[in-house]
Parts: structure tokens; sequence; C-alpha cells
């Protein structure tokens, strides 16, 4: 494991006092868990912003290609 020394601010740590109080768990688990659910949440959102941009490159060409298949099923 690594060590780590971070400042919070007052509310932050405020908060997360009393919600780790209520919910018997370590300071260091709560925030380990907290870091590892927020890792997977900015992961998510850079995969969805990912896959946004390369639909984008796409569209036109997928379009072109829906326009062709459409001119063979009308011509056959």
């Amino acid at each position: 494991m690594k060590m780590l020394s971070l400042k919070l601010d007052d509310s932050v740590f405020s908060e997360t006092e009393q919600v780790i109080k209520n919910i018997k768990k370590s300071r260091n688990r709560y925030i380990n868990e907290a870091l590892d659910f927020y890792n997977k949440f900015q992961k998510r959102k850079i995969l969805a912003a990912k896959l946004e941009k390369e639909s984008t490159l796409v569209m036109n060409d997928s379009m072109e290609v829906l326009r062709e298949f459409e001119k063979l099923d009308y011509e056959g």
C-alpha cells in the first residue's frame, strides 16, 4: 500500500467524519472505496466521450453506406 497525505476542505472532512461514524467504517477504507468508485465513474465518462467522438467520425460514412444499400434494394 502507498502512504498518502492530503488536504481536505473543512466541510468535506466534517461530512466524511459524520458518514464514517454512521456506517462504522475506517476513514482509510472509506476513502479507498470512494476513490475506487470515482475512478470507475471517470473511466466511464472518458469511454462515453470517446465513443461519442468515434460515432461522430463514422456517422457520415455510415449514412453513405446505408444509401448505397438502399439503392441496391430498389434496383434489385
